[in-house]
């Protein structure tokens, strides 16, 4: 793996609202393993025993969220 410097650990609270949500979803659709609370108490049950076996989950920056407009502008296309 290569050493990416735009990672960070992510916070005990990023990873149990990810983990929750993968707990109540199945892409963009409501799967029905687990309602919110029982999927709430799952993660933090997850993140405290990765916590605990030394894993560090890191996270990537937020990206740019995509223009719909057809005149954007990129900072590399400049000549």
């Amino acid at each position: 793996m290569t050493e990416d410097p735009s990672l960070r650990p992510a916070t005990p609270t990023e990873i149990e609202e990810s983990l929750a949500y993968a707990l109540r979803f199945k892409g963009r659709k409501r799967a029905d393993v687990a309602g919110p609370m029982i999927a709430q108490i799952a993660a933090e049950h997850l993140r405290r025993h990765l916590e605990a076996s030394g894993f560090v989950v890191m996270k990537r920056p937020v990206g740019q969220a995509p223009s719909t407009t057809p005149y954007h502008h990129r900072p590399e296309e400049e000549t």
